[in-house]
This record gives structure tokens, C-alpha cells and sequence, in this order.
């Protein structure tokens, strides 16, 4: 390894290499990996800025009822899910470290303009979705930042590592919150701009970190070829699927958990500015839980395979899911407000799933460079060819599953503004959809990373040579 300080630029990099690492390597992976987490941390932040923003927006003073606010949050969910797609290849293409400032800097956009919106409450509805896209921004910072922490760090390591980097950016979420609920408690939900200025704040901290304490890596290749390439191996695809059930159920809630709150807190008989501070003193626990279980769920995967944990991850999300449709039903059968006790299992719902949720992005990322790992020893290249093989197609991977995972996020806000709008006027039916979908991941991640064929089996169909699975190249 022979890094240029002045310009921060590292030519060759082998993570491999264990005497390289243990020399020094790992306190240059440990220093871009604080930073990668910082920056992340605020892109999160910024990118679900609207799911505080719409505890600060009363119908009456807005003019956007409940359907039109879930609406609103799903529309950077979607713009920042189809950013993670180029910004995936943007580290290898231009720096870790010169992408990290520029995707930093780029923030000051949405949320300069989220300022002055919210300070102007009389713009139109398209006003607002337009605004709300630029907050899409901060999602594209996940599969840049994944990409080149996955570069830094050996295979034995990148459970961990990427779990703790996604789980560190994840906390940016319960962050703003705890922000917006300060703001709230102190000077009421009259003045939302103060969240905005403190994160422009924030955003100059993460750029001018990244710009003194990151490295840019010379020997990376990650191209939209790469992708293309990866997206041949339907593993790829599976994991995509699965990670819609973890991430897109991390981002979809996070940003749908506090107005879900806020909607049973008027209906029991709440002012908007009270809902407003009942909703966001309980809304931040659940994402902060999920973004501190989510080093885990890489932790554990490193111990007895992702495999297994994104199995079992699912089964506790159906049975939460399944505690939540018992007290909406239980809700929709009731006249008035809901009760105490009710508020309370849906409290406690939400929470296992925000839980789960997060061991289960740990978990499936790590079956990313685990299923390319074992492939690539099948390939006719030397070691390093075989490493930086698998490399590419993880970093390629991991920015297209963060993209389809984000995309559930979209589907989670989508279902639920139709729940609200349907003659129910309650999410017991979008409670239904998501356990529906998590036992279907149940069923997937089964049959493809655990099942085990009958030995001598082959269904009538002639014997091929399987391909690798997960949980046979994970070891503690």
C-alpha cells in the first residue's frame, strides 16, 4: 500500500493482504470508514427531512390532508432510490473521497429549499412534491458510501464493517427526528426552519471531514458494465427482493411512523401542535432501534451466515406484522379513539419491526460479497484477479439492492395512503400487505440460501452443478 498524503490518494489497495493490514491498513480503512459513516449519517438525515417536516404542516394552515402528506414522503424515497443506482459507480469512477464532499455539499440544495418552504406554507402541493424531491439527494449517499467501505475492508470483516457504515447512516434518521421533537417541545411546530438550519450546519462539518481524513482508491473498478454483469446472476435478484422486506421496511416506516402516530393522537382528541410533540417524542425510538440492530444483524451473519439470520429476521417480522393487523382490526371494530392498550401494540409493533428490520439489512448485505466470493473461485484468474472480481460485482450489487430496497419504501408510504383512503379510513389493510409480504420472503430466503435438496433427487430434471449458496461459505 503506498498512499500519497497530499493527495489523498491510495494506488494500490489490497484488503487481503494481512500483513499490509495489520502494518497500518486497518487504521486507514478504520479513519474513511468514521467519516463515511459521518457523511452517510447526514445524507439519511437529510434525505427523510420530510418526515419531520409534515408533523410541522396542520391541514388547515398547509392544506394537505393526511393521504397527500404520505404522498409527499414517498417522493424522495423514490428519487433517492433511483439516485443509488449511478452513485454506486461514483466512488470508483471519481474517489471515495472526492464523491463523499461532493455528495455532501450537494445537500445544501434540498435543504436550503425546504427552508424557504416551509417558511412560505401558501406554495402549491407541486411546490411542495418538487422541494421534496431534492431531499432524494441524501439517499443516493447509502450506495456510494457502501461501495467504498466494501472496497476498504477485508471479506472476514465487511459484515461487520458495512454494518456498522449502513447502521451509522441509518441513525441519521432518528437524529433529525430527535431534532424536529426538540424544536417542537422548546419553540412549538410553528417554526421548522431551525431543523434546516441546524443540518446546514451538519453538511458543512461532514464536507470539510471527508475532505481532510478520507482517501481516494486507485485499483477500484466498479462501471455500469459491472452492474450489467451482476445482474446476470439471479442471486442478484433475490437478494434485491429480500432487501425490500428489510430496508424498504426500515425507510418506509421511519418515514410513515410518526404520522401514523400523529393521525390516532387527533383522532383521541388532540390538538395538531399536541399530536404533533405526542407523535415525535415516541417516533424517533423506532429507527433508532433498527439503525443500532442493524452492526448487528452483520456481526451475527459473520458468525453463522446471513443466510440464516434474513430467514429468521422475516419470521419475527410477520409475527409483528401480524400483532399490528390484530390491534387495527381490533381498532377498526371499536367506535372512538383507539385505546391506550391499542396505541400501545402499535407502538410495540412497530418497534420489533423497526428491530428486525435492521438485523435483517446487516444480514442481507452480507450474503452480497459472500455469494460473489464463492463464485469468484470458480473463475480462471489469480488471486487478486479473483478478489477484485468480487469486489466489483458486490460494490455493483450493493448500490442495485439498495436502489429496489428503497423502492419498498416507496410501496410501504403508497399502501398506506391507499389504506387510509379506503372506506375503512385505517391501516389494518396495509398491516395485511406487509405480513402477506414478509412470508413470502420467508419462503425465498429458504428455498434459495437454506433448503437443502433430497440427496439423489433431482426432481426429473437432469443434475446441474448448483450454484453457491450462502450459508456454505460463511464460517465463524
Amino acid at each position: 500500500m503506498t498512499r500519497d498524503s497530499t493527495r489523498h490518494y491510495i494506488e494500490k489497495w489490497d484488503a487481503e493482504d494481512v500483513e499490509a493490514w495489520e502494518s497500518g491498513g486497518k487504521d486507514v480503512a478504520k479513519r474513511n470508514l468514521i467519516w463515511s459513516v459521518i457523511a452517510e449519517h447526514v445524507g439519511f438525515s437529510v434525505w427523510s427531512i420530510w418526515s419531520v417536516m409534515v408533523l410541522f404542516m396542520p391541514t388547515d394552515v398547509y392544506g394537505i390532508d393526511p393521504a397527500g402528506k404520505f404522498f409527499l414522503v414517498a417522493v424522495p424515497t423514490l428519487v433517492g432510490s433511483l439516485l443509488r443506482i449511478p452513485y454506486t459507480v461514483a466512488t470508483a469512477r471519481f474517489g471515495g473521497r472526492n464523491w463523499t464532499i461532493f455528495s455532501a455539499l450537494v445537500l445544501l440544495i434540498p435543504t436550503v429549499l425546504t427552508l424557504v418552504l416551509m417558511m412560505n406554507p401558501g406554495a402549491s402541493y407541486t411546490t411542495f412534491l418538487i422541494v421534496a424531491a431534492f431531499a432524494g439527494f441524501g439517499g443516493g449517499n447509502f450506495a456510494s458510501s457502501m461501495a467504498n467501505i466494501n472496497a476498504f475492508y477485508p471479506q472476514r470483516l465487511k459484515g461487520w464493517a458495512l454494518g456498522l457504515n449502513a447502521g451509522g447512516g441509518n441513525i441519521g434518521v432518528p437524529v433529525i427526528q430527535i431534532v424536529g421533537l426538540l424544536v417542537i417541545a422548546t419553540v412549538g411546530n410553528t417554526e421548522p426552519w431551525i431543523v434546516c438550519a441546524v443540518y446546514l450546519v451538519f453538511i458543512a462539518v461532514a464536507a470539510l471531514g471527508a475532505a481532510l481524513y478520507m482517501d481516494n482508491l486507485g485499483n477500484q473498478k466498479a462501471d455500469m458494465r459491472a452492474m450489467r454483469e451482476a445482474l446476470t446472476h439471479r442471486h442478484s435478484w433475490i437478494i434485491s427482493f429480500l432487501y425490500i422486506g428489510t430496508f424498504g421496511s426500515f425507510i418506509g416506516f421511519s418515514f410513515a411512523f410518526g404520522q401514523i402516530l400523529q393521525i390516532n393522537f387527533i383522532a383521541g382528541g388532540s390538538t395538531p401542535a399536541e399530536a404533533a410533540l405526542q407523535a415525535a417524542q415516541i417516533a424517533f425510538i423506532g429507527p433508532l432501534l433498527g439503525s443500532i440492530a442493524r452492526p448487528l444483524g452483520g456481526k451475527l451473519s459473520d458468525r453463522i451466515g446471513g443466510g440464516k439470520v434474513t430467514l429468521y429476521t422475516f419470521v419475527g417480522m410477520a409475527l409483528a406484522a401480524g400483532v399490528l393487523v390484530t390491534a387495527g382490526s381490533l381498532d377498526d371494530a371499536a367506535d372512538g379513539a383507539p385505546t391506550g392498550a391499542i396505541m400501545t401494540t402499535y407502538v410495540l409493533g412497530f418497534i420489533a419491526l423497526f428491530l428486525l428490520s435492521g438485523i435483517g439489512n446487516g444480514s442481507t448485505y452480507k450474503i452480497i460479497p459472500s455469494v460473489f466470493e464463492a463464485k469468484a473461485q470458480s473463475l480462471p484468474l489469480d488471486r487478486e484477479g479473483r478478489a477484485s472480481w468480487s469486489r466489483s460485482m458486490s460494490g455493483a450489487l450493493i448500490g442495485f439492492a439498495g436502489a429496489i430496497g428503497g423502492l419498498g419504501g416507496v410501496g410501504i408510504n403508497i399502501v398506506l395512503r391507499a389504506s387510509y383512503n379506503s372506506e375503512a379510513n385505517s391501516a389494518t389493510m396495509a398491516f395485511w400487505v406487509f405480513m402477506a409480504f414478509y412470508i413470502a420472503c420467508i419462503a425465498v430466503t429458504w428455498f434459495v440460501f437454506l433448503r437443502r435438496p433430497a440427496a439423489g433427487s433431482t426432481g426429473g430434471a437432469a443434475p446441474t452443478a448448483p450454484e453457491p449458496r450462502e450459508s456454505t461459505t460463511v464460517t465463524a
